[in-house]
């Protein structure tokens, strides 16, 4: 089974063994799907071909073969762009490959069933934890129980907060936002560890670690935690190297970008909280794979 997620930075696929639950093979590009929509409402031809051409990277990565298994999601960027749908009609025409919208919901569920099947592998116990996404152009909340689930998707991203203005402007989002994130959280009723995933928390994980995004190993980000002190530090680090310094540590398309995340990552934890986290690498593709060895297998 192979799964891809096109989030508004970041195109992301796996091969996944339906036998086993393990994952054979990974792909990552950025390609900044959301770049500009903030102004334009629209996504930019550039990046249409930056995506396309992820995709096809994709497909020859992970030895795609035709008419074998594929779950392909689209998330924020293409929810909110104007031309969302003419993107995905260009990368089936050109790749044969079917991308569905999803809502925050599904997103925040396909998330969760990722999350929970690695914190099973890592030995975790069944137990209430709450659950942050913080993507490019979403952040999902999920609070998560043995037997019960609520989740909300809000409209803050790392990108779209990134190009919204001014910087009394994005701060202005950002403190609105995640009141509302708050909000949510304690009316209802959210308890246990945060769990985090998605591209801030991993980069900030890895840089703890000493890697780099070359050296990048999700096996080792797994269960990995992060305090409030571990995000100060590795922001100052990034705001103290120079440009190409910044792109060696986290990745080309993410450098500009990963100073707003640390500022969500820190004001989501204040708003909860909590000192620390706890940051799981799987996510929506995993999920979007798992769910589909499942109904595969009935």
């Amino acid at each position: 089974m192979i799964a891809f997620d096109l989030g508004s930075n970041t195109l992301r696929a796996v091969r996944m063994d339906c036998d086993t639950l393990e994952i054979t093979g990974r792909y990552e590009k950025i390609v900044r799907t959301a770049d500009g929509l903030a102004k334009t409402g629209t996504i930019a031809p550039e990046a249409f071909e930056r995506v396309v051409a992820a995709v096809k990277e994709a497909q020859k990565a992970l030895a795609y073969e035709s008419g074998e298994g594929v779950a392909a999601v689209a998330t924020e960027a293409v929810r909110q762009a104007r031309n969302g749908g003419r993107l995905l009609d260009e990368i089936k025409r050109r790749t044969g490959v079917v991308f569905q919208v999803i809502d925050g919901k599904e997103e925040a569920a396909l998330t969760l069933a990722a999350v929970r099947h690695r914190l099973a592998r890592l030995g975790e116990t069944e137990r209430a934890f709450t659950l942050v996404d913080i993507g490019g152009g979403s952040t999902e909340v999920t609070l998560a129980w043995p037997k019960r689930v609520e989740s909300r998707s809000f409209r803050l991203g790392i990108v779209t907060l990134s190009q919204s203005g001014e910087r009394a402007r994005r701060q202005s989002i950002l403190a609105r936002t995640v009141r509302e994130m708050a909000r949510f959280y304690k009316e209802r009723g959210g308890e246990g560890p945060l769990v985090a995933t998605a591209g801030t928390p991993t980069t900030v994980a890895a840089l703890k670690l000493g890697m780099d995004y070359a050296s990048y190993d999700p096996q080792k980000i797994n269960g990995t935690r992060v305090s409030l002190q571990d995000l100060s530090a590795q922001k100052r680090r990034l705001l103290a190297a120079d440009e190409s310094e910044r792109k060696r540590l986290v990745g080309v398309g993410r450098e500009d970008l990963i100073e707003t995340g640390i500022e969500i990552f820190e004001a989501l934890m204040r708003a909860f909280g909590v000192e620390e986290a706890v940051v799981i690498d799987d996510g929506l593709r995993e999920g979007s794979a798992l769910v589909g060895c499942r109904q595969k297998a009935g």
